[in-house]
């Protein structure tokens, strides 16, 4: 009797927060799991090999090339409750609107950003650093991909009037304008991540950046700082 050929599945991401999840996931002895890290990796000639039965893309800030996911159907994690929030920077455009809680949206990769039909959503905390936020998230995706899988589940349409939000730049991160302290502290630890810029200010020839930040509940903000010349 021949031996039931496996489902290949793709996990992409480079973040390491993810790191956790992905090694759950290839656990599971009856499933191919290939992590790809890179964009170089990312390649429809790679994608084509590997004959992937999905993509799920938990953490990518690069486009989806359309010949990857008109070929291959490509599964990605949206941090809010779509349509809305449609866009770039999702977890810090939510933290500066004041959210505290939102949804991960699972949504298949469409020609339109962010615009594809919903697998399903799963609610998620805002509380913390970015880092603690994404790690958590990753643990609820991890588990959204295996209902997906394990419910075949098929998306629907996206309902509702969509809210855009846009990218966020680095100048963005700058204290110089903010009012108060609850709002550094938000700006700090939205921030506080791997490969995101740190909220900052600055002197003539100084520059100064916050991570670490913790507030009391006398409202007392305390963050580390890294001084270093412009």
């Amino acid at each position: 009797m021949e031996a039931a050929i496996k489902p290949t599945y793709i996990f992409l991401t480079a973040k390491p927060w993810n790191d956790i999840a992905f090694s759950e996931l290839e656990k599971n002895p009856d499933v191919n799991w290939v992590r790809l890290r890179s964009k170089d990796e990312f390649q429809l000639s790679k994608i084509v090999s590997l004959r992937p039965d999905k993509i799920f893309i938990p953490h990518w800030s690069y486009i989806i090339p359309a010949e990857i996911f008109k070929e291959f159907e490509c599964i990605v994690f949206h941090m809010t409750d779509l349509p809305y929030g449609r866009g770039g920077s999702p977890l810090q455009n939510l933290i500066v609107r004041g959210h505290k809680k939102t949804k991960i949206s699972a949504l298949k990769v469409e020609e339109d950003l962010d615009a594809g039909p919903i697998y399903l959503k799963k609610d998620l905390n805002l509380d913390g650093s970015a880092d603690e936020i994404f790690k958590r998230a990753s643990g609820i995706i991890k588990e959204m991909i295996e209902e997906i899988i394990e419910g075949n589940i098929k998306p629907v349409p996206q309902n509702g009037d969509p809210v855009i939000f846009k990218r966020r730049v680095p100048a963005e991160s700058n204290l110089k304008d903010v009012s108060s302290v609850a709002d550094a502290y938000d700006l700090i630890r939205m921030l506080d991540a791997e490969g995101y810029p740190h909220a900052f200010t600055e002197t003539e020839f100084l520059r100064f950046e916050f991570n670490d930040a913790v507030i009391s509940e006398n409202g007392e903000l305390k963050a580390n700082v890294r001084i270093f010349k412009k």
